[in-house]
């Protein structure tokens, strides 16, 4: 028997890598990451408030929607903001590294793409008439950073943005697993945005070169923080509980990840804040989803703790890119 050295190993090793392409090397090679203070060092200094409307693109997937960039927009125009405006290109659990790729399908691309909001993503980077680029990833979440080399694409993406445009605003949409996730939703919901969110898919791709700082909509840690204070009080006229958020069928089944209006309306709140540095504004007389029909506001009582604990979460979280609680918005 011949016994293998290190380096003899390591060549084996590498050549096996080879052998399986570039998923081999994803599971041969691991990104570099920024440790927790690195990270945070990064995000120490608030972004200038914008003053203006903002053009916006957003990659993703379902949980992204179709009716959530309407309400942004809507909720942008009532607050003295009219001229925000977006497109996007998404499906359903649809990886950065899908959408980059040509190679790998785009499962529900005709559902969920249609004009005037589609644009190819590569284009629409490449022409710099983006003020902002939302971002988010598949979840199962560990499965996409483990199969799907999240960090790495995340990385491409905020590379080639800047590329396009150097001043682009960079973030990444922390989405939510469903109400049926086997290690507890809200204990997802705490546990993910440090260990997952900002601690791999940031911290990877910020330790790229070519990356510049991405900050975070904290969608996640907004809507833990609601069902808290909604299930804590028994419920408010609109929500019982954390279901109230989520989409049924017409026979009343749940549909326990994708949200109703209430959910697209909270996650609506949470861009606005976060990319305009301001607390969202009461909201307007009526609300259109994307295909033009009414959806359902919430009511009063329900919409001003939804707008509170949202202003709330997203000025104590220096990811963001707001200036922190207790100055001025």
């Amino acid at each position: 028997m011949v016994r293998m050295t290190q380096t003899t190993r390591r060549v084996a090793m590498l050549g096996a890598a080879a052998a399986l392409g570039v998923g081999g090397w994803r599971f041969f090679t691991r990104p570099r990451a920024l440790t927790p203070e690195q990270l945070q060092a990064r995000h120490a200094t608030p972004l200038p408030r914008p003053e203006s409307a903002m053009r916006v693109y957003h990659l993703g997937h379902s949980l992204v929607g179709r009716d959530m960039p309407a309400f942004l927009a809507q909720i942008a125009e009532h607050a003295g903001l009219g001229g925000h405006g977006y497109n996007s290109q998404l499906g359903w659990g649809t990886s950065l590294r899908a959408h980059w790729e040509a190679s790998q399908p785009i499962t529900g691309f005709d559902d969920m793409n249609h004009p005037p909001a589609w644009r190819d993503p590569f284009e629409a980077l490449d022409s710099g008439s983006y003020d902002s680029l939302i971002l988010t990833e598949m979840v199962e979440l560990r499965d996409a950073i483990r199969w799907h080399d999240s960090g790495r694409y995340l990385a491409r993406w905020a590379a080639r943005a800047r590329r396009g445009r150097s001043d682009i605003r960079l973030y990444l949409f922390e989405s939510w697993h469903g109400l049926d996730v086997e290690d507890g939703w809200l204990q997802r919901l705490d546990r993910d945005p440090p260990k997952l969110w900002e601690g791999t898919l940031l911290a990877q791709a910020m330790a790229q070169p070519d990356t510049g700082a991405i900050h975070i909509i904290p969608t996640g840690r907004v809507m833990a923080a609601l069902v808290r204070a909604v299930e804590g009080q028994g419920g408010l006229p609109g929500m019982t509980d954390r279901s109230d958020l989520f989409l049924r069928d017409a026979d009343g089944a749940l549909d326990p990840i994708h949200v109703g209006d209430l959910g697209n309306y909270l996650n609506a709140l949470v861009h606005f804040s976060v990319l305009y540095h301001r607390p969202a504004p009461l909201p307007p007389q009526s609300l259109l989803r994307a295909d033009g029909s009414d959806a359902t506001l919430p009511p009063d009582a329900l919409d001003a703790l939804m707008r509170d604990i949202c202003w709330r979460v997203v000025t104590r979280l220096p990811a963001t890119g707001l200036p922190m609680e207790g100055t001025s918005p």
